[in-house]
């Protein structure tokens, strides 16, 4: 430490007149900080505020905590000593409380030297989090719950009172005051959630969790939860028990399948209890114990669960009979089950055991307004006021991104702050806000933020805290990030357009994404990078708030094909890439891959895969083939049952890409067979089809796919048959080229055959449904 002789010697000085006009009323041998204690203590003008730390780096004031503190209080000392230390460049020492006593204290945690001081409040109110922040005389009082209140309590004071920020864990705000001072202080916060978890991964770095209080850990898993979701696969393995007794699960259309349990089987309820007993003892400190259904529709029908289901006029009603009997078992822990899609309405007389927890899913409800104010909400509205009658421990599964577009511009800012007020207000203690479980994401930092403020405190002014965030993380391009969130908020209300969290680019393409507006997006974030371009960190950050802008238009152009706005423009009378198109796919990628993107959907698709995608694309061209344009007539399926057009779909020459919601034609358990008229004898020697999988949404390859040629259209040869060699990928988005390569034939009509496999196989979610064929241009060559 370097010491700064001018001040010192100035003030040997100026002590030295002092003390000669005071009449030696000082004891000269007194050391240099007991002269400087006496003199800030005549200074009139601090009395009425706390001075922590003094410009020339000394404090009077030491950091106390209880005698025995806990884990949490200690770290919550040793976080507030390090950030006063970097603010104010002054260390304050940590001791116990039973040393002695002082009237300069920061008083940390559940203390017995409260008991000295009237804080107003019962410390058991504050439950596990709450935390009360006081002055009192010249003590500062951090006082926290039983949990890790005072950690808490710390972060609010360092923010709320010192001007700390973290915006991220690499984006912080730690603000220089040597001296700081303090006003009075009575801050009262007890959180409206007990359970606060969000999945975004910037926020499963530890000191973010704490500084946002939130309840996962550093993995985004839930401590206090020893199964989270979906475990009925898990209490009952179908691989085990499935074989010899089918009887154990669902009865779907007269057959049994391994996709949901029988509920009023009493062997199930036996082996399920015996099973989560096991759970329980290897992880005895878990409160939450899920019993809850499969992701997939397929629950049980046979006459015991359906009696009950239409007596209580919901699926629920099983569901609620069985986990109540799971939960008279286990007294001492909370037994959670799902509320979710076709066991969502709260049954008409089963009321859950107290120790039961109601997790309701919000998968159906649409984005771009609040769910008190959209009509469409109004079912799902009357399932959360129902359970929050009849259910003492209920936690919100709430979805708060696109899940087949995650890097893509999603307007849905607006509604958080509401919907999460709906929520508290009937009646539910804990959410969970599903974002982004990769890396990235549209706004991937001010999302994780707002929803871990407004999960603490519903009632936050969500305007402030969105724009010190974009004021703090953007500098000046902020204001025009800003400016874009709103106008693209406000062109979706104006169009009144739903928002899904399925939806797509393109979806968008006539409300808040239309060519006008994305023009002016574009503009915005010009402005927004030239504000910023002296500092790359910051303008690094606004080009990755680009990337979902970057993403919509790539993703339009691929659906759009040709023109000025498509992938394919006409040069000289031949298809090339634009070239604003072409030049925005590296970057993007690239981009992508500095910032830790790992999925631009959910489940698949890396940044790398996405581009592989559109250099596919690239590849394939706007191909003007042998049967371009050409008529298409459908054998298999009926074509009255596909959508307009389909058979234009199929030789348009416009490809598909990694999103099987566009130029792809899709149907459900048949086999494609089409015939192509070429309109003319033509020599033919190559064939083509492509084909998209993904296994969990039941899109599977074909089995094979055949090819056919004919003059005359009645007597066809087969030229070539080409089997599907590669696996069901169940979250995985795949495409393939089924190509057939042959001596040259001389033909006017092909028949293309591709076979189904059926339904999908017993081990798969849906098991016994049929599986959807997706298939592409059809390419004569």
């Amino acid at each position: 430490m370097k010491t700064n002789f001018f001040n010192l010697s100035t003030r040997f000085a100026m002590l030295a007149g002092f003390i000669l006009l005071s009449i030696l009323f000082v004891d000269v041998t007194s050391t240099i900080a007991q002269r400087k204690k006496k003199r800030r203590k005549e200074a009139p003008v601090e009395q009425s505020r706390i001075i922590l730390t003094h410009e020339d780096g000394t404090s009077r004031y030491r950091i106390l905590v209880p005698s025995s503190p806990t884990e949490h209080e200690l770290k919550a000392a040793h976080v507030l000593q390090d950030y006063l230390l970097q603010i104010s460049g002054t260390a304050l020492p940590i001791i116990k409380a039973d040393k002695a006593n002082s009237p300069y204290e920061i008083v940390l945690g559940q203390n017995e030297r409260l008991d000295e001081l009237d804080i107003g409040i019962n410390l058991n109110d504050l439950k596990k989090d709450g935390f009360l922040i006081k002055t009192d005389s010249l003590r500062l009082v951090i006082a926290g719950g039983s949990e890790k209140g005072t950690l808490f309590g710390v972060y609010s004071f360092l923010e709320d009172y010192l001007g700390c920020r973290m915006y991220s864990p690499d984006v912080t705000v730690i603000p220089e005051i040597k001296k700081i001072a303090i006003d009075e202080i009575d801050d009262l916060q007890v959180p409206a959630l007990d359970i606060r978890t969000t999945h975004y991964r910037i926020t499963w770095d530890p000191e973010y969790i704490d500084w946002h209080k939130l309840s996962h850990d550093e993995n985004g898993g839930r401590p206090d939860w020893g199964m989270w979701v979906h475990t009925f696969h898990t209490l009952v393995p179908p691989d085990i028990y499935f074989a010899e007794h089918p009887e154990y699960f669902s009865m779907v259309n007269g057959k049994r399948l391994p996709t949901q349990l029988c509920l009023t089987n009493p062997d199930v309820l036996k082996i399920t209890v015996q099973n989560l007993r096991k759970k329980i003892a290897e992880n005895p400190e878990a409160m939450y114990w899920s019993v809850s259904q499969n992701d997939n529709r397929n629950y049980c029908t046979c006459e015991n669960c359906k009696a009950i289901d239409e007596r209580e006029g919901s699926p629920s009603g099983s569901i609620i009979q069985f986990v109540n009997q799971v939960a008279d078992q286990f007294p001492d822990r909370m037994i959670s089950t799902l509320a979710y899609e076709y066991g969502r309405k709260a049954p008409k007389t089963l009321v859950p055991r107290d120790n039961v927890n109601i997790m309701l899913c919000s998968i159906e409800v649409y984005r771009d307004r609040s769910i008190e104010e959209d009509s469409t909400s109004a079912d799902f509205m009357r399932d959360v006021i129902e359970w929050g009658k009849i259910a003492k421990d209920i936690i919100v599964w709430d979805y708060v991104i696109q899940f087949p577009n995650l890097i893509s511009p999603f307007p849905n800012l607006q509604v958080i702050q509401p919907n999460l007020q709906f929520f508290v207000k009937n009646g539910v203690t804990a959410m969970f806000e599903q974002g982004n479980r990769e890396v990235g994401g549209e706004f991937a930092a001010l999302r994780a933020y707002l929803i871990s403020k407004l999960m603490w405190n519903p009632d936050a002014n969500v305007d402030t805290l969105m724009n010190d965030f974009l004021d703090g993380y953007y500098g000046q391009g902020g204001k025009f990030i800003r400016t874009y969130i709103d106008e693209m908020r406000e062109a979706l209300l104006e169009s009144g357009a739903h928002l899904r969290i399925f939806g797509s680019p393109n979806e968008a393409a006539d409300s808040y994404l239309t060519p006008d507006l994305i023009d002016r997006y574009e503009e915005l974030f010009d402005q927004a990078e030239l504000v910023v371009a002296d500092s790359m960190e910051i303008l690094e950050r606004v080009r990755i708030a680009r990337l979902p802008l970057d993403f919509a238009i790539m993703e339009q152009a691929k659906k759009i094909y040709t023109g000025d706005r498509g992938l394919f423009q006409k040069v000289d009378g031949r298809w090339e890439v634009r070239t604003e198109i072409r030049s925005k796919i590296d970057p993007f990628t690239d981009l992508c891959i500095r910032e830790g993107v790992t999925r631009v959907k959910e489940w698949s698709t890396s940044p790398d895969e996405y581009r592989s995608s559109m250099y596919r694309l690239f590849a394939q061209g706007m191909n003007e083939h042998l049967a371009f344009k050409k008529p298409v007539t459908f054998i298999s399926p009926d074509s009255t049952r596909l959508r307009p057009n389909a058979g234009k779909m199929l030789t348009d020459g416009i490809r598909g890409g990694h999103d099987y919601a566009y130029n792809w034609l899709a149907f459900s358990g048949q086999n494609l067979e089409v015939i192509i008229d070429l309109e003319e004898v033509t020599e033919v020697h190559r064939m083509e089809s492509a084909y998209f999988q993904y296994g969990y949404w039941l899109r599977l390859f074909p089995e094979k796919v055949e090819y056919f040629v004919s003059e005359d259209g009645k007597d066809y040869d087969i030229v070539g048959s080409v089997q599907n060699t590669l696996p069901i990928d169940q979250y995985g988005g795949q495409q393939r080229d089924f190509i057939a390569e042959f001596e040259p034939r001389n033909a006017r009509y092909i028949k293309v055959i591709a076979h189904t496999i059926g339904n999908t196989p017993d081990w798969h979610p849906g098991a016994g449904r049929p599986a959807n064929i997706l298939v592409d241009e059809i390419v004569v060559e």
